[in-house]
């Protein structure tokens, strides 16, 4: 589309009613910190929506405004019908193999949960062990982490209710399909690992909280326990804690010869593990700690008796394998894969070989290895440029599998024979469109320092002049965004929009340096290079001078607040979901406090007025004009907590009363993301996406 017909179009567009937002209390509560006055007007909309009837009416007064206006919005009802059409395909996941048996997902397509299947042979017809469907009406009660015990006769599951991070686990008998009666509550954040025997599992979770704060209170102290089968909860083995360091995560894994069980102790979301071992042999045996401190990434890929096999950034900060020898008092990590031009994501220990996956600019590789190292034996081949993950397995076992997905492809289970290298597809999708009708190219752009920043674009081929323009981000916690399918965001592009995804700092594309050049008092430098993004895409001729929306999600929400208060003129329309707004309150709930490697402390003074500096809810002036924003949430986040987009949004509708609509979403019996039924994800995307093509000008008929 031309930038005059883009122009003429969001000209076309019939005229909003006017908005009246609800009134909203707002309060004189100020707090010095630092020597600063900081105005906290709405923090009473931190409180919790369900004990909290002011914040209920005040919730259920944003909604009625949103809705009505969402329901207005030109071709909505039509892109609502286009996207459950291209969401109605067959999805799987990849299979786990335990005992010659295969357990899998499946989605028929329009189901609201997928549906665990097994199958007695890699080829033979599934049958169903689980369907989430049916436990509750709203299809908001899910199917989260699971895992068959080695014999594969027991399937260890978890219960996910309304979005929220807890879990209940459950067991299920492989043969009869009948539930046993083991039950275990207040799961969090955990791995969830059989012993060998299949006689119990160990698991992760936190004290029950007080009355009235499942959904805000801070997780502290993390306990490893072992669950034997046929026993109450109550009675279950406390294997791993530290009580002197409450803030630690502590998540335990069985190694692949049942001896150990390997701790990795963590203080936050960055990638900095202590590593301790629990004799498992030895009754009563105390923990001990094999890598000391907190300093870099261990990742346990497995073991071979005494040698251990880590991936870590210890002086290689796009990362490396190593060995060490755990039979040895002190023994020292030996290099056996170095660290390579591209950053090695994770490996695995498969049929005899290490298979070592990578990123090369943000896109998928993967090497094979000897079990020794050295140099790489040969390269998976993969269908393009995309995404694959998986290749789990045993090490006397070559058979594994793998995903591979792209922004026109969606994902394709492939079986992967380790020694001979052949690949054969286990599960292909048919879908209600030709990938061959979009491209997907990769450019690079500079950002405001310089530095080379690669990003992603979608489109249909036919569509080479000025767009509107849908560009996602993320920056943080050393997350990579990689090439993915998304049946919403191919309805944007199938009615002739453009999808950009940038590789800003901040995330792990590029390994520890990139990170770190994200965050902390470097955490500018995330929104400078979503900013050269944006500016880019406008010179560049990409999209059409008054049609480029943002969006991004949880710290990615973040990212569109600070954005948006900074450079308001460069961007047309924008989407901030489930985002951390108040960067001054983020440690003082539920997970917030892991937060603070990358963010900073908001009690230490150099790192308050970093975050003074770019925190969304701090930084909307009145008189400013601002895009018209719309922000999504949910009742039962319990990860980034509603209150932030509470006040932010409040702030918002106050400061620029008069101008473009800036709403929020609420949705409810929801929480971060995960489990969330598909009727929802769908009514979702539509209200969004129809937001956004309101105000960038792109057309979607009826």
């Amino acid at each position: 589309m031309a930038t005059q017909a883009a122009d003429a179009a969001q000209a076309a567009q019939p005229v909003q009613p006017a908005l009246t937002y609800p009134q909203t209390r707002k309060t004189d509560f100020i707090e010095t910190q630092f020597g600063v006055q900081v105005a906290d007007p709405y923090r009473w909309l931190e409180n919790d929506v369900r004990t909290d009837a002011e914040v209920k009416s005040w919730v259920d007064a944003q909604n009625t405004v949103t809705n009505q206006f969402l329901s207005t919005l030109p071709g909505r009802q039509g892109l609502e019908k286009r996207i459950t059409e291209l969401y109605d395909y067959e999805r799987f996941a990849v299979p786990e193999k335990k005992g010659g048996r295969y357990f899998y997902t499946h989605n028929t397509g329009l189901q609201n949960q997928s549906v665990l299947f097994v199958r007695d042979s890699v080829s033979g017809e599934g049958r169903v062990l689980i369907d989430p469907n049916p436990w509750s009406e709203d299809g908001a009660t899910a199917l989260a982490e699971w895992q068959p015990n080695e014999q594969g006769t027991k399937l260890l599951y978890a219960v996910q209710d309304g979005g929220t991070d807890w879990r209940t686990l459950h067991v299920l008998d492989v043969a009869t399909g009948q539930q046993l009666p083991d039950e275990v509550k207040w799961v969090k954040f955990s791995d969830l690992s059989w012993a060998k025997d299949g006689s119990g599992f160990y698991y992760s979770r936190f004290p029950a909280p007080k009355t009235g704060g499942t959904y805000q209170s801070l997780n502290e102290n993390h306990q490893i326990y072992f669950h034997k089968l046929g026993t109450a909860q109550s009675v279950d083995k406390l294997v791993f804690e530290t009580p002197k360091r409450l803030d630690l995560n502590n998540t335990g894994s069985v190694s692949d010869d049942g001896r150990w069980l390997v701790v990795s102790s963590s203080s936050g979301t960055d990638s900095r593990f202590e590593v301790s071992l629990v004799d498992l042999k030895r009754s009563g045996a105390k923990p001990r700690v094999l890598i000391p401190g907190f300093d870099n990434n261990w990742s346990f890929v497995g073991n071979r008796g005494s040698t251990f096999y880590f991936v870590t950034d210890k002086g290689a900060p796009r990362q490396k394998i190593v060995t060490i020898d755990v039979a040895k008092a002190k023994a020292a990590p030996q290099e056996i894969v170095p660290q390579d031009a591209a950053k090695l994501e994770g490996a695995n220990l498969v049929g005899g070989k290490l298979i070592a996956s990578y990123l090369k600019d943000a896109k998928t590789e993967v090497r094979i290895y000897g079990p020794n190292g050295g140099a790489a034996e040969s390269v998976v081949k993969l269908p393009g440029i995309g995404t694959a993950a998986g290749f789990d397995g045993d090490d006397d076992d070559p058979e594994t599998f793998f995903a591979f997905t792209s922004f026109n492809q969606p994902t394709t289970i492939y079986r992967f024979d380790v020694r001979s290298g052949e690949e054969t597809t286990w599960a292909a999708p048919k879908v209600a469109f030709n990938p061959d009708d979009y491209s997907v190219e990769q450019r690079f752009y500079a950002s405001k320092d310089g530095t080379r920043v690669p990003m992603f674009i979608v489109r249909r081929k036919d569509v080479t002049g000025p767009a509107p323009t849908l560009l996602y981000g993320y920056g943080g916690f050393d997350v990579s965004l990689t090439p993915s399918f998304s049946a919403t965001r191919l309805a944007w592009l199938e009615k002739g929009g453009v999808y950009v995804l940038a590789n800003i700092r901040g995330g792990g594309e590029y390994g520890k340096e990139w990170h770190d050049a994200g965050r902390l008092t470097h955490k500018q430098n995330v929104f400078d290079d979503f900013i050269a993004a944006g500016e880019y895409l406008k010179t560049q001729g990409i999209t059409s001078p008054h049609g480029l929306a943002i969006q991004g999600g949880s710290n990615g929400g973040l990212l569109i607040g600070a954005v948006v208060n900074q450079r308001p003129d460069l961007f047309d329309a924008a989407n901030a979901a489930v985002g951390v707004m108040d960067m001054l309150r983020f440690d003082r709930f539920t997970a917030g406090r892991y937060w603070v490697d990358d963010y900073g402390y908001p009690n230490k003074e150099a790192d308050f007025k970093t975050l003074l500096a770019y925190s969304p809810y701090h930084n909307i002036k009145a008189g400013v004009h601002y895009p018209p924003v719309l922000v999504t949430t949910a009742d039962t986040d319990d990860r980034v907590v509603p209150g932030h987009s509470f006040k932010y949004i409040s702030a918002l509708q106050a400061a620029d009363p008069s101008g473009e609509p800036h709403l929020i979403r609420i949705e409810t019996r929801a929480g971060h993301g995960s489990g969330k039924p598909t009727t929802k994800i769908i009514e979702e995307a539509s209200d969004v996406l129809a937001f956004l093509a309101r105000y960038t000008g792109l057309e979607l008929g009826n």
